[in-house]
């Protein structure tokens, strides 16, 4: 029943009659035509009218028309009108008036007219013969849609029986058309009893997204709606809806309509009953797998199946490598193929089905790359309303499942088929939810619910189980077997949903693939789905059973391994028709409709590992070759197995040419040198047992790709060949030049001393004679080591050089000496020469190198070894190994006063590097003076060895002479130190102070550059820029922007300036407190030099003792304040429990990327007075 919501009524001329009504998309007003062919706008929200006549009046519409020209006799004369989605124009179909009585003609036509909404005329239509009442503006805007009828007087030029459907744009100019079938829509019946034809087109009607179009058509057989879809510019008739009989009498519908919003969702009413349909588009492909994956697909276009087996064809649509035409005059309603065999299973709405072998080449050649013939024909008893076949086949027996509804409720009915032959009854079951679908897992029976509980038929208790639960209902969806390291095999189910998500699930688990998905298949081990970001995606099914036991604390495990699916970018708007596995391919469908075969890289290397893993080598190498895969898989993917294998790989892979693609790849891999070589050396071997004639080419290569490559080994080759076979050395040297760049080539068979070979190299490498055959002659004329020692040295083999000329006679000792020196061959000279008699002289040599290197240590040991003592000591001293210099002075007999000049030079240098204690015990024992012994430990602190010293040799006056004074003097140093630790601890501690204010008071201009010329700006590009290293407050008027890559001389630059501390930079409060860190070091020294002074101090004069007491006070005061200042800069203030809201989120994040420098820099110890620093007696003075 249906009720009134709400009416309104507005005045209208007296003798005014309206003869079509029209409501605008936006549902604000109200378009009528009246039966004087005026049209009236009206406001349903203040009921205010516009008439209008269009753009030239009345008189237009009654102008003389062309007596050819007529409307159907179906038209039911009516006028219609029509808006386009967006309510800014509305189509008029009206007919004209009856022309006079005295005319000759009494033809009327239909013409279309568009207006804006403000009622302005805006085009008016050619003129079409024949054209029909219906008219419809496709929502998306682009085509006016209606009817033409051929073959009468007025009608168009063609047959009888053509009936189009014809598209207007807006400009009133035809844009194409396509035939309604009118052969299967004349029925049996007798003609004449609806329309002259026996049917006629009642109305048309645009699904939501403009994708469906239904054509309303009123039968003698009874009232059929029909759905139309275009592909790739063809219109395709999908469904047939027909209405159902009342008592016999032939079924009409009283209305058929689309909803507003749910796209594919058709609402049609009879005289008692209202039929709501909602259908969704579905590929039929075939499931089968290797070695049969025909990758079969089936298109429905009316009466008609349309065949393509993309394994070997890809035919674009419309057209197709086989037609099925169906026995019956109605469209079926749904199709099914075999996963175990080339079988497809065809369904229609009253429970009629078929099967048909379709006997599917599977390889390329002549002959029909499909021949279906039908095997199986018939009715389940008791079926009706039948949606959904499904077939499944193990050996010669399979079972034909229907699904069907009748009275609320869903049921499958299950035959058997032994060879194609029905075998026992149907079988009929309860599904245990209306509007459930079947889906494939396996042998069993399975369905899943409108929301999305998936229940599997249990043999045993013969009813539906609950197996597992989608979050949505899933209209594409399937189960899979994954086998478990855990829990072993299991079935997952796999669904993808309207909303975009793509489900598994399997018992209570469930986990979301992606959110994105737009379409999806499975293939070769991989689940491959596409997205709204133009990509595909292949998901391993082996890891979905660890996807699902995963906890919710793996969540950032589980996204990386997400980035690390293989991705490939599609076309936009690309969804997956079927993949084939042994084609390695997968086929897309572009928005349009057009077809692309692809073959991603998960596919390939799928197929590729497994003729690895068979031992199909040439397959395997083909296949790389063909999808440029590198070729190094053919080795990676099981490295040992290659090596047992390699005589069965030669004997594939028998080309030559193919032999030296698979080396030079072998040779650019990734893999370790010593593999490389290692293989290279393999294939090698196994080339040479071969056929060493055939590929000497394919062995020079493989030479040659190792790193580093053995030329001279190649080189070699050819002149173990050159006797034997000088045509095949020839051709083989123009190959390895074609490898190696011909200089390198001379310059290798130079360095092998074979002049002949030298000369074939430079002949076939077209070198200019002038170039090498006055040097050659040169080297020619030389004797034999001497001529080896020019060559090597040409060639820049400097050790190979010098063993040659140390070979060449005793005559060339200086000139090899001069070499050594040249090119600093002192550890191969050493070599050389170990054990004769010139040893030393080279050790000498080498030794004098070190001197000059300033490496005097390793100087000194040189000449030790040499027996040149005298020099060994000037190195030790320039080393100060005074300990050393000393014992060989004594071994030498050097005289005392040469030792005591020697010890007050050592002692001065040994001061000058702050070492005061050596330096006093060397002025003690060489250079007997006290005195400056004295003065050396009191400049280095060491009062107490000082005063030992004093005692030992009875020296008191110097107590007054030189250690008070210099206590005084250290004690002085101290304080200034001190003070210095003071004054940079207040400057710093100020200016933390003055940047931690900055930094809460305006956080953007601390972290980042502020921009004042963007502040009126609302909408900003989405390309972020990289901060720069600068504040607002940095003198520097710009920043350089950073680079994505840097070099490693960048990046190091790049650290200076961060650890610089350059004023206003965001890195400048770190810099200060790794500054502050080093003061308290420093401080602490200053400590310890403190605790060596005071006790002296409290010993000394009263003097001494005043001014100890003064300085221990100055130290605990500055470590007072020093502990106080690093409290203050170290602590932080404690965190508020901040109100849950979106702002403190964003704040709390924002706050993450700015890491505080006291994170990471540890707080520093500063030692404490209490550990024995201080002297306690102090504390006692007044």
């Amino acid at each position: 029943m249906f009720n009134t919501v709400s009416s309104s009524s507005h005045g209208l001329a007296r003798g005014s009659q309206i003869v079509s009504l029209h409501v605008l998309p936006e549902a604000r007003s109200l378009s009528a035509i009246m039966r004087n062919g005026d049209i009236t706008m009206i406001s349903l929200e203040d009921g205010t009218q516009t008439q209008f006549h269009g753009s030239l009046g009345k008189s237009a519409a009654q102008a003389p028309i062309q007596a050819s020209i007529g409307s159907s006799p179906d038209d039911d004369s009516a006028p219609r009108i029509s808006w386009r989605g967006d309510g800014a124009f509305f189509v008029v179909s009206t007919l004209s008036p009856p022309p006079p009585a005295s005319s000759a003609s009494q033809l009327r036509r239909r013409t279309l007219r568009v207006y804006d909404r403000e009622g302005a005329l805006q085009s008016t239509s050619e003129a079409v013969a024949g054209l029909e009442h219906t008219l419809v503006w496709r929502p998306s805007g682009n085509l006016i849609v209606g009817t033409q009828r051929f073959g009468f007087e007025g009608g168009g030029a063609g047959k009888e029986e053509r009936h189009d459907v014809v598209f207007f744009e807006r400009n009133g100019l035809r844009h194409g058309e396509f035939g309604i079938r009118a052969v299967d829509l004349a029925g049996s019946g007798s003609k004449g009893v609806v329309g002259k034809w026996g049917y006629r087109v009642r109305e048309l009607t645009w699904s939501s997204d403009s994708n469906v179009l239904a054509i309303w058509i009123e039968r003698d057989e009874g009232d059929v709606v029909q759905l139309w879809t275009m592909g790739n510019y063809y219109w395709y008739l999908k469904q047939e809806i027909e209405a159902p009989a009342v008592e016999d009498q032939p079924g009409r519908f009283t209305s058929v309509a689309w909803h507003p919003e749910q796209a594919l969702h058709i609402i049609l009413t009879t005289q008692t009953a209202l039929i709501q349909r909602t259908y969704a588009w579905e590929t039929f492909a075939s499931p089968s797998e290797p070695p049969v994956d025909s990758g079969a697909v089936a298109v429905f276009d009316g009466t008609k199946i349309l065949l393509t087996p993309f394994r070997i064809q890809n035919v674009p649509p419309p057209m197709s490598s086989a037609q099925i035409a169906l026995s019956t005059q109605r469209s079926p309603i749904y199709a099914s193929f075999s996963a175990v065999s080339d079988t497809l299973a065809v369904l229609w709405e009253t429970g009629y089905a078929e099967l048909w072998s379709l006997k599917t080449r599977f390889e390329g050649g002549r002959g029909k790359a499909v021949d279906p013939i039908r095997v199986w024909s018939g009715s389940l008893d008791g079926v009706r309303n039948a949606r959904q076949i499904q077939l499944t086949a193990t050996g010669t027996s399979s079972t034909v499942s229907v699904l069907w509804t009748d009275k609320g409720a869903n049921y499958v009915t299950s035959l058997q088929l032994e060879g194609f032959a029905s075998k026992g009854d149907p079988t009929t079951t309860t599904l245990p939810s209306v509007n459930s679908r079947l889906l494939s897992a396996g042998s069993r029976s399975t369905c899943q619910g409108p929301s999305g509980e998936i229940h599997r038929y249990d043999t045993e208790q013969q009813t539906f189980l609950p197996v597992a639960h989608f979050h949505e209902f899933c209209l594409q969806s399937q189960g899979l077997l994954v086998t478990s390291s855990q829990s072993g095999p299991q079935i997952v189910y796999l669904g993808l949903g309207s909303s975009g998500k793509l489900h598994i699930a399997s018992g209570e688990a469930h986990h979301v693939l992606a959110t994105n998905a737009t379409s999806y298949t499975v293939a070769s081990g991989f689940i491959i789905f596409t997205t709204t970001a133009h990509e595909a995606r292949f998901v391993p099914v082996a890891r979905l059973s660890s996807l699902l036991e995963e906890s919710q604390n793996a969540d950032e495990d589980m996204k990386q391994e997400k980035r690390e699916w293989e991705t490939r970018r599609v076309e936009r708007g690309s969804r997956i028709v079927v993949a084939v596995p042994s084609a390695m391919s997968l086929v897309l469908q572009m928005p349009r409709g057009n077809l692309e075969t692809i073959n991603p890289r998960p596919l390939v290397m799928e197929v590729v590992k497994q003729d690895i893993d068979a031992g199909n080598y040439r397959k395997a190498f083909f296949a790389c070759r063909k999808h440029r895969i590198d070729l190094n898989v053919l080795v990676d993917h099981d490295e040992a197995k290659f090596l047992e294998r390699i005589s069965s790989f030669v004997e594939q892979i028998h080309e030559v040419d193919h032999i030296n693609l698979f080396l030079s790849g072998l040779g650019r891999g990734s893999q370790p040198q010593e593999n490389i070589a290692k293989l290279c050396d393999a294939v090698r071997v196994e080339l040479e047992k071969k056929d060493l004639k055939q590929y000497v080419n394919s062995i020079l290569t493989a030479y040659v790709v190792k790193t580093p490559p053995d030329h001279e080994a190649g080189l070699s080759l050819l002149l173990r060949l050159r006797n034997s076979d000088p045509e095949v050395v020839e051709d083989a040297v123009k190959y390895i030049i074609f490898l190696v760049d011909a200089n390198r080539l001379f310059d290798t068979a130079l360095g092998m001393y074979d002049f002949s070979l030298v000369l074939m190299i430079a002949q076939h490498a077209q070198k200019d004679p002038r170039e090498y055959l006055p040097f050659l002659r040169e080297l020619r004329a030389l004797e034999k080591y001497y001529q080896r020692f020019k060559i090597d040295d040409h060639l820049k083999r400097h050790e190979s050089a010098l063993r040659n000329l140390s070979l060449a006679g005793a005559s060339y000792f200086e000139e090899a000496t001069a070499y050594v020196e040249l090119y600093h061959l002192y550890d191969a000279a050493l070599r050389i020469w170990k054990g004769t008699d010139r040893y030393n002289t080279i050790l000498e040599l080498y030794g004098d190198w070190l001197f000059e290197r300033r490496e005097f240590r390793q100087a000194a040991s040189t000449f030790i070894e040499a027996q040149a003592l005298s020099k060994a000591m000037v190195a030790h001293e320039k080393a100060l190994e005074w300990q050393e210099l000393f014992y060989l002075a004594s071994q030498t007999g050097m005289s005392e006063e040469d030792i005591i000049a020697t010890g007050h030079r050592v002692a001065e240098d040994l001061t000058s590097k702050k070492r005061h204690s050596e330096a006093a015990r060397v002025l003690l024992d060489y250079a007997k003076d006290i005195r400056e012994a004295i003065i050396a430990y009191v400049q280095g602190n060491h009062f107490s060895e000082a005063r030992r010293i004093i005692a030992l040799q009875s020296k008191p006056e110097l107590i007054e002479d030189v250690v008070h004074p210099a206590a005084l003097d250290s004690c002085a140093q101290i304080v200034e130190d001190a003070n210095e630790c003071k004054e940079q601890l207040q400057k710093q501690l100020n200016r933390v102070r003055e940047l931690r204010i900055r930094k809460v008071e305006q956080p953007d201009a601390f972290y980042g550059t502020e921009d004042v010329t963007l502040h009126n700006v609302d909408v900003m590009t989405d390309v972020s820029m990289a901060p720069t290293a600068f504040t607002r407050y940095t003198v520097a008027p710009t920043a350089a922007s950073r680079s994505s890559k840097l070099s490693s001389r960048s990046k190091r630059k790049m650290e200076r300036k961060v650890g610089s501390g350059r004023k206003g930079t965001v890195d400048e409060e770190e810099y200060l407190l790794k500054s502050l860190t080093k003061l308290t070091a420093r401080f602490a020294s200053i400590q310890d030099e403190a605790k060596a002074l005071l006790p002296h101090l409290l010993q000394f004069t009263p003097e001494h003792r005043e001014e100890g007491v003064a300085m221990q006070q100055h130290l605990l005061d500055f470590e007072e304040e020093l502990k106080r200042s690093l409290e203050e800069i170290w602590s932080k203030p404690p965190e508020e429990v901040p109100i849950d809201s979106w702002a403190t989120r964003m704040e709390d994040a924002e706050r993450e990327k700015r890491v505080n420098p006291v994170d990471k820099l540890p707080k520093p110890e500063l030692p404490s007075s209490s550990k024995g620093w201080r002297i306690n007696l102090f504390d006692l003075e007044p």
